[in-house]
């Protein structure tokens, strides 16, 4: 961390990582070994905390969020080291001055507003507190937007944040989960006489991980903000470009890509709503087999899942995940309903944004049967076992039930998705923010 320490690291990134001397080297090539030399001391602490949370007793918060907005991480993480001035010394010794050299960061076009600036001071906190934790999300290709001025008025331009790279993230070709589309489901009883349930799809796509190091202020924890990119199984079909069909040899990577694209594609129209239920899957269904793989890697069974992991879920864009990790329970690991019930239960808790109904996400039981036909299975068995419960509780009152089921029956049938969360989760906090400032209450 010494002055002389940052300055010949600086260097050595700048000639060893990037093959520039410092005569000949850009404003960006700048950037990038600056980045690499504080990312080098970040990792090195990120390391410490992932060998902790392999110990028997660990347990770790799981953020999913379709949205984090971390800003620069840059600056950030000088701070968090306590380096600000050694490292402004250590350029000035080069005549570079930091703060130009800090100008030439993308900022990450992961998040719309609140909902994403939330999720990342959760993350920032969480390191902070030493609350080892791992935020799951989406690597969009394309932020929200770029805002430019023609003629007085804005204008919206593609937010192309990665076009050059993003020194701060790691990618893990080798951490990658296939996702399943549409399709049918088939029923058959195996040799233990055991009713299963497979699932048929028609698409499948790959899933694979970027880890980006996400250091608390001053403290040792460093924990890891993890993001999905979507990719196709077979991104070249050789067959088609040997018989002249150019576009059908890589109509699966473009299909797949499509995924992870843009944040929040157009709704208006039907692909846009295919695309974003299929985005809040994708990143789901990730997300939960990682975690169900580094729990099984510790030697614990999966009737302790809840043991290993709290799954916070920000909003109901990942309210998919009450139905997800009962099919990976019950379907893919053979537990009993009731137990992996109990298991999403206590592994799973809410946060809501809104209670404006208007505002509150549900998709068709069409689309949603569509392109989850499993899970929709699993959601009706989920609420034909809560209605009974309703019921039970409060006989006669028909409209309660019809208020409080997961499926709402008027006109178009919908899954009510901030429902789903709610009953598969153990706690349900709301949060209302305002500006810099903000009012959390939770309710049981």
């Amino acid at each position: 961390m010494s002055v002389a320490d940052l300055k010949q690291s600086f260097v050595d990134n700048l000639v060893c990582a990037l093959g520039r001397g410092p005569k000949l080297a850009t404003r960006h090539d700048l950037y990038v070994a600056l980045a690499l030399t504080v990312r080098d001391r970040v990792l090195d602490k990120s390391v410490q905390t992932m060998g902790e949370l392999a110990g028997p007793t660990s347990r770790v918060v799981a953020y999913l969020s379709a949205e984090f907005l971390p800003g620069p991480h840059l600056m950030n993480n000088l701070l968090n080291l306590g380096i600000v001035e050694p490292m402004r010394q250590a350029l000035a010794e080069l005549d570079l001055d930091l703060d130009a050299v800090a100008e030439e960061e993308e900022e990450p076009g992961l998040g719309n507003g609140g909902l994403g600036r939330l999720a990342s001071c959760y993350m920032d906190s969480m390191a902070s507190l030493d609350v080892p934790a791992i935020g799951y999300g989406i690597r969009y290709e394309f932020g929200i937007f770029d805002q430019t001025i023609k003629d007085g008025w804005q204008a919206e331009i593609t937010d192309k944040w990665l076009q050059c790279g993003n020194p701060w993230e790691i990618a893990r070709p080798e951490v990658a989960c296939e996702v399943p589309f549409g399709g049918r489901t088939e029923r058959w009883t195996d040799d233990h006489g055991r009713l299963r349930v497979r699932w048929v799809p028609r698409d499948v796509v790959k899933g694979v991980a970027y880890d980006t190091p996400i250091l608390g202020y001053r403290v040792r924890t460093c924990n890891t903000l993890r993001l999905w990119k979507a990719e196709a199984v077979e991104s070249f079909d050789v067959e088609a470009f040997n018989h002249g069909d150019y576009h059908r040899a890589v109509e699966d990577k473009m299909a797949s890509e499509n995924i992870t694209k843009v944040l929040y594609p157009n709704d208006e129209v039907a692909q846009g709503k295919i695309l974003r239920l299929q985005q809040q899957f994708f990143f789901v269904s990730c997300s939960l087999q990682d975690m169900v793989r580094r729990h099984l890697l510790l030697g614990r069974p999966l009737e302790r899942f809840h043991e290993t992991w709290a799954v916070q879920l920000n909003d109901t864009h990942p309210a998919i995940a009450v139905a997800e990790l009962m099919r990976l329970l019950v379907d893919d690991h053979m537990l009993p309903w009731a137990t992996a019930w109990a298991v999403t239960q206590k592994a799973l808790g809410y946060t809501y944004h809104t209670l404006l109904p208007e505002a509150l996400e549900k998709w068709s039981v069409e689309l949603l049967g569509g392109l989850l036909p499993r899970h929709l299975e699993i959601i009706y068995e989920i609420n034909r076992r809560f209605v009974e419960e309703v019921r039970h509780r409060f006989p006669g009152d028909d409209a309660r039930v019809v208020r409080m089921s997961i499926i709402d029956e008027a006109g178009d049938r919908a899954v009510r998705m901030a429902h789903l969360a709610t009953v598969g989760s153990h706690t349900v906090n709301g949060v209302a923010v305002s500006g810099l400032g903000g009012r959390v209450h939770g309710v049981r």
